[in-house]
């Protein structure tokens, strides 16, 4: 059995990691996790054989059962258990790092925020950010491994839906700084209600203040400012942050939230026009920019950032096709998140407008109560036509009785394709497993 030194002296000798055959790079690691439905060990072989330089295994049995691989044995790293392994592997290689490391995490706006984050860090630093969402137990490892010695900036984003997961990933991170985006009513079947994700999401703050590093905190989030001071209040004498930056500090003003952000630089009086909508957005930029101002960032470089990024990850995208514009927010949803996105649509200046909402998933027994009340706000909003897919999305009808009801995607795709739309703003949102941006080509 390796132990994780010697893993390390292994992982130097690699190009990368990789846990997917189908994404096998030449001379990687290949990591033999396993799941419910899968065992890596039963594709160790294979990976060699398509270029990997060695395969981590924890079950020698599966990983050697083809003989006519039996001379790529040598290159079989043997360990109790490949997940663990990995974190631990992962876990060394950050202690070699000597540059910060922003960890965030939060119910709603992560991505967004990293990528903002990573956008204005950029102008100054080479910049290392957490691609696309893999941001949990596996994806946060495979993040850090992924770094070099040729950066200067590390973004990392951490996703969790039950406490104590924040608690591991800093301990794997390790970040240096830290925000959480917000608190809200997401994965509460796995934290177990909201104040479980208060608690879940707060490990990122306990991990900054028992290990003397840099908070940053939005001033006009009473919750997240309630959660700062309870950690003063309950954190030993000898343990507390090294700081905390409440931002916004220099000012920056709103001016339209809708179709898309435009916001003024007071100090300088640039007005700013983003490719993102919304005022949840809005909170999203002031982290960024009060990050990139922590980190000698020039405004103007900043601004210019923030501007410049334009999102192609199904999060908040604006997609014009033909003579309708698309809102395009399928990536994720939960209560919180979906009320401001509704909240944030009906205010915006449009002749007609629909909405096309999939269901809330991981809500557990709140489910139906949540959908239900998520109807109520919508009957408020006064939409031209409401579609709702999804199997839990039922409980909505109750305030809606006109809306359309479409249980399944294929009969929602077929709807659309009998009732073509022209001249029409569409928010199109749910939770990733609803897969709605599959909705557009029939736009």
């Amino acid at each position: 059995m390796l132990s994780t030194e010697q893993l390390y002296s292994k992982f130097l000798e690699c190009t990368g990691v990789s846990t997917d055959t189908r994404r096998i790079t030449p001379n990687c690691l290949f990591v033999a996790l396993k799941g419910d439905t899968f065992n890596g060990n039963t594709f160790a072989q294979q990976a060699l054989a398509s270029g990997a330089r060695y395969a981590l295994i924890d079950e020698a049995g599966l990983a050697q059962q083809d003989t006519d691989y039996s001379s790529l044995n040598s290159r079989l790293l043997l360990v109790p258990d490949t997940l663990l392994a990995l974190q631990d592997l992962a876990r060394h290689h950050r202690q070699t790092f000597t540059f910060p490391v922003v960890g965030l995490t939060g119910s709603n706006g992560k991505t967004t925020t990293k990528e903002l984050i990573a956008a204005v860090l950029s102008k100054n630093y080479r910049t290392y950010a957490t691609v696309g969402n893999l941001n949990n137990h596996i994806g946060v490892p495979l993040t850090l491994l992924a770094i070099t010695d040729q950066y200067e900036m590390a973004v990392v984003e951490m996703g969790a839906n039950h406490q104590k997961e924040i608690e591991l990933l800093c301990s794997i991170a390790q970040p240096t700084h830290g925000l959480i985006t917000n608190v809200g009513k997401a994965h509460l079947e796995g934290f177990g209600g909201i104040e479980g994700v208060r608690k879940g999401k707060g490990e990122l703050y306990d991990f900054l203040a028992q290990n003397g590093k840099t908070v940053f905190i939005n001033s006009r989030d009473t919750t997240l400012t309630a959660m700062y001071r309870e950690r003063l209040k309950s954190i030993r004498s000898e343990s507390t942050f090294a700081e905390a930056i409440f931002y916004p500090g220099d000012p920056v003003e709103l001016i339209q939230e809708s179709p898309v952000v435009v916001y003024r630089d007071t100090a300088s009086g640039q007005e700013v026009t983003t490719h993102l909508p919304g005022r949840y957005n809005f909170e999203n930029m002031l982290a960024a920019l009060a990050i990139g101002q922590y980190f000698g960032v020039s405004p103007a470089d900043a601004n210019r950032a923030v501007a410049d990024y334009n999102p192609t990850n199904n999060r908040s995208q604006v997609v014009v096709k033909g003579t309708n514009t698309i809102l395009l927010d399928a990536y994720n949803a939960n209560p919180s998140s979906m009320a401001a996105a509704i909240r944030q649509f009906a205010a915006t200046p449009a002749r007609h407008k629909v909405v096309i909402l999939g269901d809330m998933y991981e809500l557990g027994s709140e489910s139906e109560a949540e959908h239900a009340a998520l109807g109520k706000l919508i009957a408020e909003c006064g939409f031209d036509t409401v579609i709702l897919a999804g199997q839990d999305m039922k409980f909505a009808l109750g305030a809606l009785p006109k809306a359309y009801y479409i249980p399944d995607k294929f009969s929602l795709h077929n709807w659309l394709m009998d009732h073509p739309m022209t001249d029409t703003h569409i928010l199109v949102k749910g939770s990733r497993g609803m897969g709605l941006e599959s909705v557009v080509p029939f736009l």
